[in-house]
């Protein structure tokens, strides 16, 4: 590999703690063998399978991520209030009302080019918010260095509104990757643009389950349309996530569905 290259590791949602369990014993190996020199992680799974935790933040970023995503599960802990408003790399979707607590981007300082990642939600079978197409123009308008290198975590259900996001943001952002369905597609692809796209870089966790979650009661639940209380499953741990690649100048030279188990 070209040492000249800049390579992003994106992970997909981190799912309780066999998400965070693999993500601290592979993380640094990872960085290592691919030369890594920025992590993003989508963690608002990280807890319990529901949500992420101040302590829980604080461990992953331990790890050795960079940047932690979230997505709608985001507000189901109330505790992580005042650390979204106090750490600037814990996002919340930037197409929540201005009043939330927190902010949907962040640019690291030490990077040549800038970094930016954006975190944007989706409004298909999702929260009925801000239009995250307008929300990415305006965002948009802020930057000026051209060789800003822009990584947006959509957290969105549809791959239908995931493809249109990529193609409005195509040759505006470096890269658009879809998270929230924790299921890896295969239709990683630099577009006509530049823009480097994926529907879902998949998830972090326990793959002995459904999306996560303990799998003989997501069938119960299927079956009996009861109400229960899912639980985040274990065994065959794995992690989900993509390696971008970028020249110096900031384009986008590729795209790269990584697994890890």
């Amino acid at each position: 590999m070209d040492n000249y290259e800049i390579k992003i590791l994106m992970i997909g949602d981190i799912v309780g703690k066999p998400g965070r369990k693999i993500i601290k014993n592979k993380l640094a190996d990872i960085s290592r063998s691919y030369k890594i020199n920025t992590v993003i992680a989508n963690g608002e799974n990280s807890a319990g399978g529901l949500s992420i935790t101040p302590d829980i933040a604080s461990e992953l970023f331990d790890c050795g991520i960079d940047v932690i995503t979230t997505g709608n599960h985001v507000w189901n802990n109330k505790s992580i209030t005042d650390m979204l408003e106090k750490e600037p790399r814990l996002l919340r979707p930037a197409n929540y009302p201005d009043t939330a607590p927190g902010s949907g981007i962040y640019t690291l300082s030490n990077t040549s080019p800038k970094i930016s990642v954006m975190n944007l939600q989706g409004r298909v079978e999702m929260q009925p918010i801000d239009c995250p197409f307008r929300k990415f123009d305006q965002l948009y308008s802020n930057i000026d260095d051209e060789k800003h290198i822009i990584i947006v975590d959509f957290h969105a259900e549809a791959t239908s509104e995931k493809k249109a996001f990529g193609w409005y943001l195509d040759g505006r952002a470096s890269a658009v990757c879809g998270t929230h369905t924790h299921v890896q597609t295969a239709d990683n692809e630099i577009l006509p643009g530049g823009t480097a796209y994926i529907s879902d870089i998949g998830m972090t966790g326990s793959f002995n389950s459904v999306i996560g979650m303990n799998k003989e009661k997501s069938i119960d639940n299927f079956l009996n349309q009861t109400r229960i209380r899912f639980e985040v499953a274990t065994g065959d741990n794995r992690i989900n996530g993509v390696i971008l690649t970028f020249s110096p100048e900031g384009k986008t030279l590729g795209i790269e569905r990584l697994v890890i188990k």
